[in-house]
């Protein structure tokens, strides 16, 4: 399996940059970052833009794949984020991996001022959304009328940089969600199950969730491949700390990527001392 890591926004530009070199220097494949504009117990603390963070990233680096983990609805226009898409695929010479998903009820739904969703709505409306974004990515001009996302004349060009386009990745655990994902997107990324808790129960989460993508695949798009990726939450020590278990399992389970959080001076991520044994499991240096 190939090994990525999620660097949070809360690093000043020249930290992060610094970080993704420190990514692509061990040999993951993407450097992720969150695209919220405030994010869980770090509201009160310094938060940075996830666009040009990655602009910034893509100016500094030559082969590690950038991507979003993930976009949402609650507050990007599926018009001018194209744009930025596209832009951003450029800066990084078609190494950009666009990772989206509906967004939670969380403060990044309520900051504009938007009426309170149910997830369901929430749903329609990402479902809407992504659909939008990828014709945008995919034409150059674009006219829409839907319920809640009109484009007009929409320009996107040249278009990406990469000549099959900006891939996809999807974060769903629903079923309707995981259907969406199987029939449009380049890859599937899971939390696993959220509730669980101990090294055990947190592994059997990703497997249980990829069994359920695979049967939605198997139902609804049974031509389609995709990669499916396992995001680990960043105090996810237990699994840390019995990793080579926890990646065979995985990879039997048909996982093709595992994302962590980088090294943190905070201890919240992979402990240090841990980050070679983690790059050796996936046949990477450390």
């Amino acid at each position: 399996m190939d090994l990525s890591a999620v660097v949070l926004n809360d690093h000043a530009p020249a930290a992060f940059t610094a970080a993704v070199r420190e990514v692509e220097a061990a040999g993951l494949r993407t450097a992720w970052t969150y695209d919220h504009l405030s994010w869980r117990d770090m509201r009160e603390g310094p938060w940075f833009n996830a666009v040009p963070l990655l602009a910034a990233a893509g100016t500094a680096t030559t082969t590690v794949r950038l991507g979003t983990l993930v976009a949402s609805p609650n507050f990007r226009h599926p018009v001018t984020f194209a744009s930025e898409v596209m832009t951003l695929d450029h800066v990084c010479g078609g190494r950009f991996e666009l990772g989206v998903g509906a967004g939670t009820s969380a403060h990044d739904a309520a900051v504009l001022g938007a009426p309170p969703l149910t997830p369901g709505q929430r749903q329609r409306r990402f479902e809407e959304w992504a659909t939008l974004l990828t014709r945008l990515l995919a034409q150059r001009v674009t006219d829409a009328s839907g319920e809640h996302y009109t484009a007009h004349d929409a320009r996107t060009v040249p278009g990406p940089a990469q000549p099959g386009g900006v891939p996809l990745t999807v974060a769903a655990a629903g079923p309707r969600g995981m259907a969406f994902a199987a029939r449009t997107a380049s890859a599937w990324v899971t939390y696993g199950d959220p509730s669980a808790t101990g090294p055990g129960a947190v592994t059997a989460g990703y497997v249980e969730a990829a069994e359920r993508f695979e049967r939605t695949r198997r139902a609804v798009a049974p031509e389609r491949e995709l990669r499916r990726l396992a995001l680990v939450g960043r105090d996810e020590t237990g699994v840390l700390e019995r990793y080579g278990e926890f990646t065979e399992r995985l990879a039997a389970a048909g996982f093709d990527e595992v994302v962590v959080h980088w090294p943190r001076p905070d201890g919240r991520g992979v402990p240090a001392a841990s980050l070679p044994e983690v790059l050796r499991a996936h046949g990477l240096g450390g």
